[in-house]
């Protein structure tokens, strides 16, 4: 019988970490969630049989890369050039901490070299809440991802050297086991070929581990706790009962007639039923608990900038500072001359040269470099996201088409956006994405749906993913909310005001921990203590204004907006 289940976490993550550590490029790294000692421990084993490079966040391309070293150019008169991580980490791997802010344009770069082979990750996520995540770019290249939060062992977690011994000596697996991952990995909700083709890899190389020529039952089992169960999105659905077996057909007077195929007609479901059942006791109780309700894996986390963002190629002026010239940023010749020139004489002095000759060259040295900053505004995009329930739901619908055609005839002038989501019944939608075309929102807007139920948590989650979304193409985005407040169908779709109350305060505080600029509307004739209340979980500004139209509505809403905006 095949141990399905280690001990504790620690256990299969030394398992992931050998088969890394004697494959790097193949399985491309590892995602270690949940800081702690555990991760410090296994961290420090894996540092002691393969060299590991920490790699900064701020990392600028000529450091990640390699290039011209300025300063070392400058004083030498010729070309100097550097070595970047990726080369001074070839045969181990870049860990990378705080894997959760890895902005995008490092993260792409990144993706690059895993595709080229030019190198391995190991991703440190410490992310306090289910919406941080390392970039999807990144953790779909890496085959391990593993969670030591729950692990409480880290004593003697140590590494043997790298097993050298090529997987390729394994024979490929059969058509049985590649069948049997497919269908464990559609059971589990998994898409795509990359975890297959991980798991692949790791059920290869753990027989090679183990000494195997070929891949049993307890390789595949491994393989599929050890790639396929982090990435699982649900859990397998229940098999169908099964239809009573059909009675055999009489036998033949002529043995030659019987068909010559019966020993190739296996019965489908004894290994993938094992493998699935390996999956199952891979996942972490709470993880199965959430994808039984139908909660996907959290996603990748978003970054992006604020209103004023600092830009090294265009914007506002702001003036040099000392920095190198790379990233993108531009040298600023006069200035960094401006700084150079008062030390003449002392450097001339002590290369032994004389003060007054002039034929020399100037010398630069690296504090006196000088780099251009500039600022540029993002791109605002302001969310409706409108209440779209209950008996008002006409006028409310009204005015907030009217206040989008307001907004949107500022678009050219102010260089915004608009994006309008629409939650009633059991759904939020979004009806109208980021756009100035005044021609495209009133189509959009001409038959907006009203009445049934008030899903606001579903409403609030859909405004902030859309205004993620935005966040992550450098643009700025603001919600705004009309609605009062008083929501009756919770997040999975079920009736019930406690509930329902609660997601959606759930669902407001996310906005606020992602930092969103927000403005609730309480548009309700009678406004109540549900609008403040939920204005203050979300960390937005409040506006109570009842039976308001297109005009006072868009008044108040550009009033308030540009109250946010830095002076």
């Amino acid at each position: 019988m095949i141990d399905q289940r280690a001990s504790d976490p620690i256990d299969d993550a030394l398992i992931a970490a050998r088969l890394f550590a004697s494959h790097p490029h193949l399985f491309g790294g590892m995602v270690l969630r949940g800081a702690g000692p555990a991760r410090d421990a296994l961290l420090s084993a894996i540092a002691g049989v393969i060299p590991c490079r920490r790699l900064p966040g701020h990392i600028d391309d000529t450091r990640l890369m390699g290039g011209i070293d300025i300063a070392a150019s400058l004083a030498s008169g010729k070309p100097v050039k550097q070595k970047g991580l990726l080369a001074e980490a070839k045969g181990g791997a870049l860990v990378l901490p705080m894997a959760e802010r890895c902005e995008a344009a490092l993260a792409g770069r990144l993706a690059q070299a895993l595709d080229a082979d030019e190198a391995a990750l190991i991703l440190l996520d410490d992310g306090n809440n289910d919406d941080d995540a390392p970039p999807q770019a990144l953790t779909e290249r890496l085959a391990f991802s593993l969670d030591l939060s729950a692990s409480r062992r880290w004593q003697d977690v140590a590494l043997p050297p790298p097993h050298k011994t090529p997987s390729a000596k394994v024979a490929p697996l059969g058509s049985d086991g590649t069948v049997a991952l497919a269908n464990t990995a559609a059971a589990l909700g998994i898409v795509g070929l990359r975890p297959l083709i991980f798991a692949s890899h790791a059920a290869r190389a753990h027989a090679s581990l183990k000494g195997r020529s070929e891949a049993i039952d307890a390789d595949l089992a491994a393989a599929v706790r050890l790639v396929l169960a982090p990435r699982a999105t649900q859990l397998p659905q229940p098999q169908d009962q099964e239809q009573p077996p059909e009675p055999p057909p009489p036998p033949s007077d002529n043995p030659g007639d019987e068909p010559k195929d019966n020993d190739t007609q296996q019965p489908d479901g004894p290994l993938e039923d094992m493998l699935v059942e390996a999956a199952l006791a891979a996942i972490p109780a709470d993880l199965i608990a959430q994808l039984a309700q139908g909660n996907a894996p959290r996603r990748a986390g978003m970054s992006g900038s604020g209103q004023n963002k600092k830009s090294g190629l265009r914007g506002k002026p702001l003036g040099a500072r000392p920095g190198m010239p790379r990233g993108g940023a531009r040298l600023a010749l006069i200035d960094t001359l401006r700084a150079a020139v008062p030390w003449q004489e002392v450097r001339r002095t002590e290369m032994g040269r004389e003060v007054g000759d002039a034929t020399s060259a100037i010398q630069v040295r690296k504090d006196d470099l000088r780099i251009r900053r500039f600022e540029e505004k993002s791109a605002r995009v302001t969310i409706f996201a409108v209440d779209a329930s209950g008996s008002a739901a006409a006028a409310r619908l009204a005015e907030a088409k009217g206040a989008v055609e307001l907004m949107l005839a500022q678009a050219y002038v102010t260089r915004s956006e608009v994006a309008l989501i629409a939650f009633r019944g059991e759904s939020a939608e979004l009806l109208l994405p980021p756009t100035r075309s005044l021609t495209r929102a009133r189509r959009a807007l001409a038959e907006l749906p009203g009445g049934g139920g008030t899903p606001l948590a579903m409403g609030l989650n859909a405004a902030r993913e859309t205004a993620e979304a935005v966040i992550a193409r450098g643009r700025t985005a603001s919600v705004i909310v009309l609605t009062d407040g008083r929501a009756n169908i919770a997040a999975d779709g079920t009736p019930g005001r406690k509930q329902a109350g609660e997601d959606a305060e759930a669902a407001a505080k996310a906005i606020a921990r992602a930092g969103i600029e927000a403005l609730v509307v309480d548009i309700a004739a009678r406004p109540g203590r549900e609008g403040p209340q939920l204005a203050q979980a979300m960390g937005a500004r409040f506006l109570a204004l009842p039976r308001a139209d297109a005009k006072a509505l868009h008044a108040a809403i550009d009033t308030s907006t540009r109250a946010k905006e830095p002076a």
